[in-house]
């Protein structure tokens, strides 16, 4: 369970990760600096790269937010003994494959256009991982609670997104667009595990 919450706020952190960018001059230098998703700092030229704008945070956290929901999803088709667990997978792997092209069609109408990477973090990987082996019961209570964390962290940060005029309208505009159905995929999750 406690890896589960680390990685969602791993995925709310780095939707947040572009928010901390700072641009300070001191005579005739300028040097970037970001603050890291654990607060610290770091700057352009010392051998670190930069932070991500906030609409590219923004969508790397989305598009790893979706394949992390159809990856589980996929796995709950085969090893669940559900058929509610399986229904709603059914429900999110559709749902989630949609919103990935929706996220790709408003990145590509910011300017610039940014290009959203699917890669899973270190702990959306190491909670598909920790789903792989579990089966029947077991693997529905896991799943379940997997859903309902993983919606709850995709809701804070989507609306966290909302109201960050760092990130570009058309981005903004699919978060707003995005907050209804995530409240219907939590409140889904959580009748899961009732």
């Amino acid at each position: 369970m406690q890896v589960l919450r680390w990685m969602m706020l791993g995925a709310a952190g780095l939707a947040l990760a572009g928010c901390g960018s700072k641009t300070e001059t001191t005579g005739s230098d300028t040097t970037t600096v970001a603050t890291n998703t654990d607060g610290s700092m770091m700057a352009n030229g010392m051998g670190t790269a930069p932070a991500a704008s906030a609409g590219q945070a923004f969508a790397n956290a989305a598009a790893a937010s979706d394949a992390f929901e159809i990856e589980t999803s996929k796995l709950a088709q085969g090893q669940s003994q559900s058929a509610a667990i399986k229904k709603f997978a059914d429900a999110m792997i559709k749902a989630h494959t949609e919103s990935t092209a929706k996220l790709k069609t408003a990145a590509s109408a910011a300017a610039p256009a940014i290009t959203p990477d699917p890669a899973l973090t270190a702990a959306q990987q190491q909670a598909l991982d920790s789903l792989k082996p579990l089966k029947g019961a077991e693997f529905d209570k896991a799943y379940a609670a997997a859903q309902v964390d993983a919606h709850q962290k995709t809701l804070d940060a989507v609306k966290a997104t909302v109201g960050n005029k760092d990130v570009p309208q058309q981005l903004r505009d699919f978060a707003t667009r995005l907050i209804p159905t995530v409240t219907a995929h939590l409140n889904m999750a959580k009748g899961l595990k009732s």
